[in-house]
């Protein structure tokens, strides 16, 4: 028999009892009901009549101890009272119970012959004996009555009271029997069913810790029996599918290895909890290991705690502000130099599975570069000297040799100023761009108001942007915080950028200076809508000596000035552009 039959059959027969006891309690209840209703009604309707048969008969006794009473009234009372005792035996007749109105009917016509007789006499009634007798034996009839109609209605209560009883048994025990045919039911499904599957269960759990050879439960049900078979099939292929590709597998794993160690820089990766899982032997090399760190935390095996910070805010999906400072080993005697960056391992679902640390030895390369600065400072020291005489002497020179405005050598004693203005112009970069990277340069920090800044930027390029029909725009929030910052330091920022956007800007574009607020950072950024710049180019527009786009001018040292000076603030400096659609520098400064 099938599961969904023996299932449909065993609920069946437990919701049929359940109906029927239901069905068989209801029918009870109404009969109940209809039966104490209806002796109810035909008690009620005797004691009714009862009750006016007494009035009337003491309204009748009124009048005839009156001594002029009215004849006529008296006898509309006893024309009244036969007509009670009609109703009364047809009410006798009706529901076929005697109720004793026979008997009041036939006391009455005796006392009514008593009091004929009284009166025919002239007998008072207190003197007349038998008129008293009939009387009392008419009222204590009425009475008997009365007392009769209210024990019929206890009775019928009682008898209510006891078929209600025994409805309740039944009712209790229909509820027992399907209380026991429920749990024999479910005693029945869970032998038969609940065990087979438990036993599936087990046998999944089994195969997802790699062990295919499971014992597979037997059933009498014809949907098991065929789970089972084909949960049998599948343990089969998998087995087999394990013991095809599990050389593969490892070939692979063992390829992958071989290109991880093969790289020539470090790489450490980590897992979603900060722990060590694998280093290729370049990173071991780098670092001067010698015993195996793997499972350690980052911190711990660099023994940088600080690394925790920046790889917890990796692993949540963030991105560091601050540019990082390299790492600084002793190994086999020797200091070097590590360049490192921290990128998060990312599923295609999208949640972050580790971090990879990537470490790159620039130990000559910073020397290099610290030669390079050395000699910039030390040759812009040099060269400010006597290019400073000379820009004095050709001053002097100016003021004494006068040739006719249009004349040639009026246009060599320009061109010579103004050589010799671009040439003071890069002596003075070079020397500013050599404190910054040298640690020279120190800053002046003051509160400054980012509205003024920008305010004050506008005015210094506010004319050059009309002469060249460009609209200069500024946009910022009313209420933006403070910054502690060197002004002058960032009016040169500001300059610059200004400067850079107005020489890439065509005639009648447009330059947004723009400032808003990020948590706890501010956003300054100048966005013009120009050439831009190649996507190609973008990575090193920021490096010392290189320019990038058609308009070129000066050395190259403006944006990696304006780098230095923003990083030596806290902050970070990027560019954001798409050729033909013009590009966004922009600056994030802690407040």
């Amino acid at each position: 028999m099938k599961l969904r039959t023996r299932l449909f059959l065993s609920f069946s027969a437990l919701i049929t009892v359940a109906l029927l006891g239901l069905a068989l309690g209801l029918v009870s209840v109404m009969q109940l009901a209809k039966t104490q209703e209806g002796l109810i009604e035909s008690n009620f309707a005797t004691l009714d009549l009862g009750l006016k048969l007494r009035q009337n008969l003491g309204d009748q006794l009124v009048i005839m101890l009156n001594e002029h009473g009215d004849k006529a009234a008296l006898a509309g009372e006893q024309q009244q009272f036969q007509d009670l005792i009609s109703q009364g035996l047809a009410h006798e007749q009706e529901v076929n119970d005697p109720a004793g109105f026979v008997q009041t009917a036939s006391d009455y016509q005796k006392f009514l012959a008593a009091y004929q007789q009284s009166a025919a006499t002239g007998t008072s009634f207190s003197d007349n004996q038998a008129l008293s007798e009939s009387f009392n034996v008419l009222r204590n009839g009425l009475i008997d009555a009365h007392k009769h109609a209210l024990d019929n209605i206890n009775a019928a209560q009682e008898s209510t009271h006891q078929r209600a009883v025994l409805v309740s048994l039944l009712l209790g025990l229909v509820g027992l029997a399907v209380l026991v045919i429920g749990f024999f039911t479910a005693h029945s499904i869970a032998r038969r069913f609940g065990e087979p599957i438990e036993a599936l269960a087990t046998a999944a759990d089994n195969i997802s810790q790699g062990n295919f050879d499971v014992a597979l439960p037997q059933s009498s049900a014809a949907e098991l029996a065929q789970l089972t078979q084909r949960f049998g099939t599948m343990a089969q292929v998998l087995r087999k599918h394990q013991e095809t590709n599990v050389d593969e597998l490892l070939a692979g794993q063992q390829r992958l290895q071989a290109v991880l160690d093969s790289i020539d820089d470090g790489l450490l990766m980590i897992d979603r909890q900060g722990h060590l899982e694998h280093l290729n032997p370049v990173a071991q090399r780098q670092l001067g290991w010698e015993d195996d760190r793997v499972g350690m935390g980052l911190g711990e095996a660099l023994q940088r705690p600080e690394m925790d910070t920046q790889l917890a805010l990796i692993l949540r999906g963030g991105s560091l502000e601050r540019a990082l400072e390299d790492l600084s080993f002793e190994v086999d005697g020797e200091t070097r130099l590590l360049a490192y960056s921290l990128t998060p391992v990312t599923h295609t679902e999208g949640h972050i599975l580790g971090a990879v640390m990537v470490l790159h030895d620039v130990t000559e390369q910073r020397a290099f570069e610290r030669v390079r600065s050395e000699f910039v400072l030390r040759a812009s020291h040099e060269l400010r000297t006597p290019v400073t005489g000379m820009h004095m002497a050709f001053g002097l020179l100016q003021e004494r040799v006068h040739f006719a405005a249009d004349s040639r050598e009026a246009d060599l004693l320009e061109t010579v100023k103004e050589e010799m203005q671009r040439l003071m112009q890069l002596i003075n970069d070079l020397l500013n761009f050599s404190r910054y990277q040298n640690g020279l340069q120190k800053l002046t920090r003051v509160p400054c108001a980012i509205d003024d800044l920008l305010d004050r930027a506008r005015l210094r390029f506010d004319e050059l942007a009309r002469e060249n029909q460009i609209d200069l725009i500024i946009e910022h929030p009313e209420a933006l915080p403070h910054l502690h910052a060197d002004q002058a330091q960032l009016d040169r920022v500001l300059d610059n950028l200004l400067d850079n956007a107005l020489r890439h800007t065509p005639h009648s574009g447009r330059i947004r200076l723009q400032a808003r607020r990020h948590a706890e950072r501010v956003i300054i950024s100048v966005e013009d809508n120009g050439e831009g710049i190649a996507y190609g180019q973008q990575g090193r527009i920021f490096e010392p000596f290189v320019q990038v786009g058609r308009k070129k001018g000066g050395a190259g040292l403006g944006l990696a000035l304006c780098k230095e000076i923003v990083q030596l603030h806290g902050g970070r400096m990027g560019v954001y552009s798409r050729p033909g659609q013009g590009t966004q520098f922009y600056m994030t400064l802690p407040l």
